[in-house]
Order: structure tokens, then sequence, then C-alpha cells
């Protein structure tokens, strides 16, 4: 019976392990719908690109109030989940504080965690306060309402939680105490148990201790089902960005082939197919989650909802319906729809009638895009909702020809005239003529 608590600790310990495992591996298999990119170019630039963006936090800063209250948050995260490696050794072999052993190492360790402890408190409560109180527009907007607003209030709600039962569990642990070092904080809120046999304080410390673990083993394990887990996949979402200038758009593939066999010569055109001619031919543009590539369903995983995008974008500024955290939105909640039907049909994926294009974004969203990548230099994370929205008017074009009519009007022009204006090649210098 005395090794009946290291044997529950190993089972919970297990279990909220490998639900985690579980939901790393159904996320993997949701990114790898998307097609094949190459993103293994210039290392040394992604690796920057990471240690700048994802663990440097350079462009969150850019907004200089919450950027400073975000790193605090996250350092507290980073840092202070160190204590948990102690907590499983000491749960697993029924020690306590098995790091004390370090002296003042270990008080200087446990005091800068108390200390981050209490500013992310203050933290998350300012957060909170501008979410729920003062109702910053970027936060109030309508893709935004139900779930997603639930989302980002329980994820605060949580660090609440996580970071009080922390000073409560130093506060009541009695041996810690008297030790009187490391206690920065904690030994303020202990007057507030001394009214309590040491019964009570120890039933109290053990309570915490337990809640503590627990509740940041739900929280690993809720990661998959919300918007923090940009926690996790800024650190690849960084390394894989393109690193191409912005305003520079690939060409297909499929037609950059078809032109450069156009153009050689030594082509025969009686040649016969290629091997893989019964295949179907290849989609131009994306109507769904399988035509976007890996990265892009990547970056759709990584949204952390913040709307620096959507209030940047200066369609959604002057009232159209387009909002670039909504498409990164969309984007994930249809790659999660297509998840649940390759599970509910045994790991393959049955038509359902549905695509990301029409029944998540509409064509109105699609062309309200400027093209102007606000959205992308705003994201404090790397991620491009543009090359989404351009595939997906790729399609709207290349296989549907439901481009609005001037945009029909100048491709036509192009085809007839060599120039976007429908004027005869040769009444293009007529205006030199004019008085």
């Amino acid at each position: 019976m005395m090794y009946i608590d290291n044997i529950l600790f190993a089972i919970l310990l297990v279990a909220g392990i490998g639900f985690f495992a579980k939901n790393v591996k159904k996320l993997s298999r949701n990114i790898k719908l998307g097609h094949d990119v190459n993103r293994s170019d210039n290392p040394s630039a992604r690796w920057k690109n990471m240690a700048m963006i994802a663990l440097g936090q350079s462009k969150m800063v850019k907004r200089p109030v919450a950027g400073f209250l975000h790193i605090i948050v996250y350092a507290g995260f980073i840092i202070i989940n160190l204590e948990v490696l102690e907590i499983i050794i000491d749960g697993l072999f029924g020690t306590h504080r098995i790091f004390s052993f370090l002296g003042g190492f270990y008080s200087f360790l446990i005091g800068s965690f108390e200390v981050l402890a209490l500013l992310v408190l203050v933290a998350v409560i300012v957060f909170w306060i501008r979410r729920n109180v003062i109702r910053l527009k970027r936060f109030a907007s309508s893709d935004l309402k139900g779930a997603p607003k639930k989302d980002a209030d329980t994820i605060l709600y949580f660090e609440m939680v996580l970071m009080t039962l922390f000073l409560v569990m130093n506060a009541t642990d009695l041996h810690f105490q008297m030790m009187n070092s490391g206690n920065v904080i904690s030994q303020y809120i202990t007057p507030l148990f001394t009214s309590f046999d040491i019964t009570t304080v120890e039933i109290i410390e053990r309570t915490a201790w337990w809640f503590h673990i627990i509740g940041i083993l739900t929280f690993l394990n809720y990661l998959y089902y919300s918007k923090h887990l940009h926690i996790l996949l800024a650190f690849p979402n960084t390394y894989f960005a393109d690193l191409n200038a912005k305003g520079k758009f690939d060409n297909l593939e499929s037609v950059t082939k078809e032109v450069k066999l156009m153009m050689d010569p030594n082509v025969d055109p009686f040649a016969a197919p290629p091997a893989d001619a019964d295949a179907p031919p290849a989609k131009f543009g994306a109507s769904d989650v399988q035509d976007l590539n890996w990265v892009q369903l990547l970056n759709a995983y990584t949204c952390t909802e913040c709307g620096r995008c959507t209030s940047s974008c200066p369609a959604n500024q002057t009232g159209k319906k387009l909002s670039p955290r909504k498409i990164m939105m969309d984007t994930r909640d249809r790659m999660e729809e297509v998840g649940r039907n390759i599970d509910a049909n045994k790991g393959v994926f049955v038509p359902d009638n549905k695509s990301l294009l029409n029944d998540y974004i509409t064509a109105e969203e699609l062309w309200a895009c400027t093209s102007c990548n606000a959205c992308v230099e705003e994201c404090p994370v790397n991620i491009s909702p543009l090359s989404i929205i351009m595939d997906m008017r790729r399609y709207l074009v290349m296989e549907q020809s439901a481009a609005p009519q001037s945009l029909n009007a100048m491709m036509t022009n192009i085809e007839n005239n060599g120039a976007p204006w429908q004027y005869n090649q040769q009444d293009r210098l007529n205006w030199k003529n004019e008085n």
C-alpha cells in the first residue's frame, strides 16, 4: 500500500503522455493531407528565423504592450515547467523536492519560478481584461464568437489556476518554507494557512501538488483542441516559412511544365504519352485542404487567432468581408472535418460533398483581397493567409472560369491586344498626337 501513490502517478503520467502522443500522430496525419513542397533550402536562414521569431519573439514586440506581456507568459510557461521534471521524479519514486540538494542554486531556481508565476498571473489577468472588459476590436469581431472566444478564455483560466496552484503548493510546503530560501513570493501567502493545523496544511499541499500536475497534463492534451498549439508549432512553422520576397508568387508546376514543352523545338508532339497518362490531371489551384501544401496546413494549425492580420488588412478595414484570421481558422476547421471523416472510415477519406471553397470560404472573401501582404507581414509566427487565398483564386479562374467580370475583361484584352486596355495595338500611341 505504501507505493499506491506512486503507482497512481505512473498511470496518470502514462495516460496523459499517451493521449498526447495519439493526438500528435493525428495532427501529423492531417498536416500531411497537403501535397509536398520543398522547404529544405537555406537552412542557416531558416534556423535564424526560428531563433529570432519563434524563440526570440521579435515580431511580437511590434505591439509593445501585448508583446511584453506575451514574453512574460511565454517565459513563465517554458521556465516554470522545468519544475515539472522534479514533480515527475518525486511522483514516481516517492521523494520530496529531490533537487533541493543543489542548495543555493535550487533556491535561486524556485525563487525565479515564483517571481515568474506572479508575473504570469498579472499578465494573464491583463489579457483577460483586454478581451472581456476593454474588448479590443480585434478580439470582438464576428469570427471570434462562440467556441473561439471560449477557447481563448479557457486558456487564460487554465494559466491562472496553474500559477495559483504552484504558489499555494510552495506556500503550504512546511519543509520548503523552513528553508527560508527561494520562497520569495510564497512566504507572503503562508500566513493565510497559519490558522490550520499541520495535518490540514499537509493535505492542502498534497492536493495542490496533485492538481498542479493533473492540470499540466490536462493542459498538454487540451493543446490539440485549442489555438494554443502555436506553443509547439511556432518553431517548425517559422523554420519552414517561405524565404522568398513577399511579393513573389510561385508558378504552378503543371503549367510551367506545359509551357516548357510548348517552347521546346525538340519535343515530338506525336510521341507516346508518358506512363502516367491515365492519372487524373493535376488540379489548378485549390478548392479543398488536400489541394494545399503541407506548409499551408501547418500554418492553419499554428494560427493563434490573435487577429493582427485582420486588424492590418486594408480590405477588412474598409468593410469588406475578408478576414485573414478567418481564412486560417476555416482551413483548420475543414482539415479537422476531413480528419474526422478519415477516422470514421478506417483511414480512408470518403467524399462528403463539401469543400473548403464555398462551404467555408466564399468567393467574395477571396476577391476582396488586395494581395498587399499586410497579413503576412503582421503575423508574429510567419503564417501566410495570402498563399491560401491565391491558390483558391487560381482554382476559381483556371478551373471554374469564375473570375469577376472586370478581371475577365482585362485578361481578354491582354490576349487580344497584348495589354490590359481595350485599345488596338496600332492605336496605342495615338495619345502622342493629341494636343
